[in-house]
């Protein structure tokens, strides 16, 4: 396969993630907002959706506080942030119009639908459209394109590509949210085991539609240590990081290489660390550090699979 096409279309699917992801993120902060005990600290809530995105830098330098306003504009509408939804589906969509040939015509009507729904999306439309059914609209969206791919795609390279880029983007930011609860909205140890706390969890759990499996595995009330566990270590969670690197390591045996390839060997190294790791003594040696670490090392495995690859210099 060309390297170009493969680009195209690792990026293709990382772009839909990508949104899919934003909208889980906002999420999670906006029904976080909603609790009435937590309303003198809104911020608390908005910061960490920017500070997880790929450039904080350009939210600060264009937009005054992080409020529900500004961060929702920045994180849905605006065109210059380039991890923004509107920005995502766009590129999502060029990726795949340059890969017709590559892609299903369900895939590319399912993207090109998508766009067009939203193109001239502002600010007025979106406040009629509303918060929350905007995001379960692009969560469903992004079902819908992954659910056509896996149904009418054509097992070749194109389709192991594909999938490599939908999971090594979904790891990233399962980590990424997984730490904006973790360590930014739970400064205060005696915030831990309350009633609050209770609905912060619950809302993360459902934000990467876990709630139902935590009930499932644990059968228990929600506990910091659990959710993190079945985020991180639980292979049969789709969104946990052992379940994204289960994936990413078997699209690259299927792409069996006839030469050894360093993003091979780095795969197996981040999902050996996941397979044997213990989730007490991650607690015990640090979960923000445990994930800070995984998110630079999965940024790292991206920029590899560039060089091995696709012979292009990586998107930020």
């Amino acid at each position: 396969m060309l390297s170009r096409t493969a680009e195209n279309l690792y990026w293709m699917s990382r772009y839909v993630e990508r949104a899919e992801n934003a909208a889980r993120t906002l999420d999670v902060s906006y029904r976080m907002s909603r609790l009435p005990s937590v309303a003198d600290i809104q911020e608390l809530h908005w910061r960490p959706s920017v500070e997880i995105g790929s450039d904080p830098d350009y939210f600060w330098d264009n937009y005054a506080e992080a409020n529900e306003t500004n961060v929702i504009q920045y994180m849905v509408l605006d065109r210059d942030n380039p991890s923004s939804i509107l920005t995502c589906v766009g590129a999502a969509r060029e990726n795949a119009r340059a890969e017709r040939n590559a892609v299903s015509t369900e895939m590319w009507e399912s993207l090109n639908s998508t766009w067009l729904e939203i193109q001239d999306l502002d600010t007025a439309k979106l406040e009629t459209w509303g918060h929350r059914p905007f995001f379960d609209w692009i969560k469903e969206r992004s079902h819908l394109f992954r659910g056509v791919t896996y149904g009418t795609m054509l097992r070749d390279e194109a389709f192991h590509f594909n999938r490599l880029g939908t999971f090594l983007e979904r790891a990233d930011n399962t980590a990424r949210i997984l730490d904006v609860k973790y360590h930014v909205l739970l400064p205060k140890g005696e915030s831990v085991g309350g009633a609050v706390d209770y609905y912060q969890w619950g809302a993360l759990l459902r934000s990467v539609s876990a709630f139902r499996s935590y009930r499932a595995v644990y059968r228990d009330t929600i506990n910091p240590s659990k959710v993190a566990e079945l985020l991180t270590l639980r292979p049969d969670m789709p969104r946990s990081l052992r379940a994204c690197f289960d994936e990413v390591l078997s699209t690259f045996e299927a792409l069996n290489s006839e030469r050894p390839l360093e993003c091979h060997r780095m795969a197996t190294e981040l999902q050996a660390g996941l397979r044997f790791g213990d989730i007490a003594r991650i607690f015990r040696d640090g979960l923000h550090e445990f994930l800070d670490t995984f998110i630079e090392r999965n940024n790292e495995l991206g920029m590899q699979i560039h060089r091995d690859f696709m012979m292009a210099r990586p998107v930020e």
